[in-house]
């Protein structure tokens, strides 16, 4: 990708704050998944979730970029927009890269006072907690803690 390109692309996913709170964005979540009752569905949608995330620049896709603890190669990177931090992230597994779609709905484009101040309860109100292998519940984590270590960072803790 070209660096005109990227920065076209940085811009474009950075958009002005939420219109929704952090809370509304999981009740939403919650209320999607109570939707449907079988888990068959609830993965399609997980998958579904991650097919609609952003392009993300393959020369993010470096080392120093990757999560940690995860079986599926996963790629995070952060970028500040005044005092709210902007997640990009994917992955090569179609069920992760839905998770990360999921975890950036809920953290993305907050303050690192909001994220740090929002604990993953919607993880056990979904019931991914219950439903994801060992491997892909590892993995989650391992998202999670690299967001609220970004968070951390920013807050100067």
């Amino acid at each position: 990708m070209s660096e005109a390109a990227q920065n076209k692309a940085e811009q474009g996913a950075e958009p002005g704050p939420p219109k929704e709170s952090i809370a509304e964005a999981q009740e939403d979540l919650v209320d999607s998944f109570a939707l449907m009752d079988d888990w068959m569905d609830k993965y399609q949608y997980i998958i579904d979730l991650g097919r609609q995330l952003p392009d993300f620049p393959e020369d993010w896709k470096t080392e120093a970029n990757m999560v940690r603890g995860c079986q599926s190669q996963v790629w995070l990177v952060e970028r500040r927009a005044g005092d709210r931090l902007v997640f990009h992230a994917v992955s090569d597994a179609a069920i992760v890269s839905g998770l990360i779609a999921i975890l950036l709905r809920i953290y993305s484009n907050r303050t690192a006072a909001e994220i740090l101040a929002t604990p993953p309860d919607f993880v056990a109100e979904i019931g991914l907690d219950q439903h994801l292998s060992t491997t892909r519940g590892n993995g989650l984590k391992a998202m999670l803690k690299a967001i609220f270590a970004r968070a951390e960072a920013a807050q100067g803790g």
